[in-house]
């Protein structure tokens, strides 16, 4: 492996790593190049860009493009959509955080006596 090049086999890990090209991104969803735009328009994802100014997308915004598919797919304006799957990754972060804080405040109170 040439130095330096174990940075590179890191980001296969990491799900922000904005690894895919546009048309890769629609190919994987099914959809257009379009929909990914609209997307980034209504502020759902805002996907990296490479050097030469081109759209990469992260396998955790792929996810959250998905899921609006699904509900545009089910009927639901783009605009909604992005809305509601903004609500959702709201709400699933603040359950984590929630279990994070009741774990850690389980692990620091003292155990009383039998």
């Amino acid at each position: 492996m040439p130095p330096g090049s174990s940075h590179h086999v890191a980001n296969l890990d990491d799900d922000d790593y904005p690894a895919y090209t546009m048309g890769r991104a629609a190919e994987m969803l099914g959809t257009t190049p379009a929909f990914l735009r609209a997307l980034g328009e209504h502020r759902l994802i805002s996907p990296g860009r490479s050097p030469g100014g081109h759209r990469r997308y992260s396998r955790y915004q792929l996810r959250i493009a998905a899921r609006a598919r699904e509900l545009v797919d089910e009927g639901t304006p783009i605009e909604a959509a992005c809305r509601i799957v903004i609500l959702e990754d709201q709400l699933e972060e603040a359950q984590r955080m929630n279990e994070q804080l009741r774990s850690q405040r389980g692990e620091s109170q003292p155990t009383s006596p039998a």
